[in-house]
C-alpha cells in the first residue's frame, strides 16, 4: 500500500504493509495527493507531517526496510544519530567497527529506502561538507536546517 503527501520538499510517497513501512521517497514529479490514507500508513504519514511542522524529533512507527545485512546494520546505526546532530561517514564506519569500510558505509547510506525516518541526511563529509543525498543536496540542507536548534534555544 502507498500514500502520497505534500511536504516542503515535494511529494512524499510512503509505502508499507502490515510488517511496517518499507519505503519513504521524495518524488521529483507531480503526483496526486492521497485523499484517503490506508490505516496501516496513518502512523507514518501523521508523524512525517508532525516532523515537517517541527513538532516531532523521533519517529516511532514500525519500519521494515529491505536490504542486505550490512545495509541494515548501517541503517540501524543511522537511527542512533540524534536529532539535530550529524556524523561523518568515517565516524559511522568507526562506530560500526571497521574504519576501512567508509565507502561501503557511504554506499549503504545511499541505498537507504526510508528517507527522513532513517536519517541518512545527518551524515556529512569529514570536512563538514554536505555530500551525496538520494533526495538531492538542497533537500539534505533543508532537513539539516529544520533540525538545527534555534539560536534562542542555544542561548538558554
Amino acid at each position: 500500500m502507498n500514500a502520497f503527501l505534500k511536504t516542503p520538499l515535494g511529494i512524499c510517497e510512503v509505502t508499507g504493509d502490515i510488517d511496517g513501512i518499507t519505503s519513504i521517497k521524495i518524488l521529483d514529479t507531480d503526483k496526486e495527493i492521497s485523499q484517503h490514507i490506508p490505516e496501516i500508513l496513518v502512523p507514518a504519514t501523521t508523524q512525517l507531517k508532525a516532523y515537517f511542522n517541527g513538532e516531532l524529533q523521533e519517529f516511532t512507527f514500525r519500519i521494515n526496510p529491505q536490504g542486505t545485512s550490512f545495509q541494515k546494520q548501517v541503517w540501524e546505526a543511522l537511527l542512533k544519530i540524534p536529532y539535530g546532530e550529524t556524523r561523518s561517514y568515517l565516524q559511522l564506519s568507526k562506530e560500526l567497527g571497521n574504519v576501512k569500510a567508509v565507502r561501503a558505509v557511504a554506499a549503504a547510506n545511499g541505498k537507504n529506502p526510508l528517507l527522513i525516518a532513517v536519517p541518512c541526511h545527518r551524515v556529512i563529509g569529514s570536512d563538514g561538507a554536505l555530500t551525496g543525498y538520494a533526495g538531492g543536496l538542497w533537500r539534505k540542507k533543508w532537513l539539516l536546517e529544520l533540525e538545527k536548534p534555534s539560536l534562542q534555544q542555544e542561548l538558554f
